[in-house]
């Protein structure tokens, strides 16, 4: 992030910038800081914009061919391809020949860093990595936010907020703001105001499942597990995020195994320093066998769904059952 802040600062930009990663929220931000900085507001001649999985690459090298039209340069902006997972032979060979006068910006979620194009667009640009930030990070930011409201929050209130929010900046965002408007007449934010007006994350709810399951609490696992029914969410969504859930206690089981701090855990799991403690204390009502268990069963209660041998809400409804027996 601060390469591309310096290239803005200095005006000296790459001819190629890759923007990659799970943080969507910072993603858009530098995005669209390089837009800005690089294409002139409503110079539809010298940018252009393409998304999704059917971009045709030798539009794209054609189009990149082409001088810019009474401007520095051209700006092809480029989101969702697909091209850093999958095979781009053609823009691979094209990128170290890209011209001085032309700017490409891809924007993907997900890469694979032994394909030919990542590997010439590190040769050649410039790889930004936009990662879950950690807890202090976060911490950092939301207090920013608020003070130049000219509010700030207990520090059990920012718990409870980003135990609801979880720590994906653009949900975090959309709750501050709210938050924000909420509390317009009050100084300081406190863990009522949070409770009063914040979304529990559909994450949230799963935790507290595999929580009642590790405790054997049977019927407050499978009574959480229909109040996700009642607001509409899929079976299917609901065993993937159980499995996913019991996928973060095993590395988290076997990181603390092996001596790891809370930061390494955090950086490697995904989460917040403060919620791996929480799962740390979850994973220790679990052997490492229950947990690859619980995996294997929901996968195979899931091949049975998709086989049409078992109904969607009955197999997580067993999962949860056989789990916490």
């Amino acid at each position: 992030m601060k390469s591309i802040d310096e290239d803005i600062k200095t005006g000296q930009f790459q001819n190629v910038y890759l923007l990659y990663g799970e943080e969507a929220y910072l993603k858009r931000q530098y995005k669209e800081k390089l837009l800005k900085a690089m294409v002139t507001q409503g110079d539809t001649m010298n940018f252009s914009a393409y998304e999704g999985k059917d971009i045709v690459q030798g539009e794209l090298i054609d189009l990149a061919e082409t001088l810019p039209f009474f401007a520095e340069r051209r700006v092809i902006l480029v989101e969702d391809s697909g091209f850093f997972k999958n095979s781009a032979e053609e823009l691979a060979a094209y990128i170290p020949e890209v011209a001085e006068s032309t700017c490409f910006i891809f924007v993907e979620s997900e890469v694979d860093k032994r394909n030919k194009l990542y590997k010439q667009v590190k040769k050649s640009g410039r790889i930004v990595c936009f990662e879950r930030q950690n807890d202090e990070i976060l911490m950092r930011w939301v207090g920013g936010r608020l003070k130049k409201e000219g509010k700030a929050m207990t520090r059990a209130a920012y718990q409870r907020f980003i135990t609801k929010t979880g720590n994906d900046m653009e949900n975090i965002d959309r709750e501050l703001e709210k938050l924000i408007c909420y509390c317009m007449d009050r100084e300081t934010i406190e863990e009522e105001q949070v409770e009063a007006i914040c979304v529990e994350q559909t994450e949230n709810k799963i935790f507290e499942m595999i929580n009642a399951i590790s405790e054997k609490r049977q019927k407050q696992a499978l009574d959480l597990y229909y109040d996700l029914l009642t607001l509409k969410e899929p079976p299917m969504r609901i065993l993937f995020l159980i499995l996913r859930q019991f996928q973060k206690l095993m590395l988290i089981k076997e990181l603390s195994g092996q001596g790891a701090d809370s930061r390494t855990i955090a950086s490697k799991a995904g989460m917040p320093e403060f919620a791996v403690r929480k799962n740390q204390r979850m994973a220790g009502n679990f052997t490492m066998q229950q947990i690859r268990e619980a995996i294997e069963d929901g996968v195979e209660f899931e091949e049975s769904v998709k086989s049409g041998r078992m109904n969607d809400r009955i197999a997580v409804e067993l999962l949860i059952v056989k789990c916490s027996q």
